[in-house]
């Protein structure tokens, strides 16, 4: 599919990081340091730029991948990037709890944005906040509303899958 740009969303685990910089144009669940210098190095192996979302946790869910809001992590993350030159960091991504009710996404989709919007203002050299990776088929309007620039609205094309 030429044209296709390939994003790889959901948790990688380091030891899978050389492949997944191989097969996807980006990542976009970017949730600590050591997989970020994993990622550098295979993207350099390649002689290529591989464009990067921050993933953050906005729930607290133990479930769920991604760096807490305010963990000293996520600063020792944004402080790392600016020396690796083969990841471009270009925003940050969030899957917030599940909530029947789209507008209960709301406040989360405002703190994601928020903190965009608090990293963006320090002007971090090499970390670029333009992207907001937020909202699914059941929330992607609120998401949107609140800043969303890429939403996954999977089931709504594809519809429910199928349970095991």
């Amino acid at each position: 599919m030429e044209g296709a740009a390939w994003h790889l969303i959901g948790h990688l685990q380091t030891n899978k990081a050389k492949k997944a910089a191989e097969i996807f144009q980006t990542v976009d669940s970017v949730d600590s340091l050591r997989l970020a210098e994993k990622l550098d190095q295979a993207a350099e192996q390649m002689g290529k730029i591989l464009p990067v979302l921050i993933e953050i946790k906005v729930g607290g869910e133990q479930s769920k991948s991604g760096l807490p809001l305010d963990s000293p992590e996520l600063e020792e993350l944004l402080q790392g990037m600016q020396k690796l030159e083969h990841l471009q960091v270009r925003g940050l991504m969030t899957v917030p709890p599940f909530t029947e009710n789209s507008e209960g996404a709301r406040p989360y989709f405002r703190l994601l944005r928020d903190l965009r919007d608090t990293i963006a203002g320090r002007k971090l050299p090499r970390i670029h906040m333009d992207a907001l990776s937020m909202g699914m088929s059941h929330d992607f309007e609120v998401a949107i509303e609140e800043g969303s620039t890429c939403v996954r609205v999977g089931t709504a094309i594809f519809g429910k899958r199928p349970q095991p």
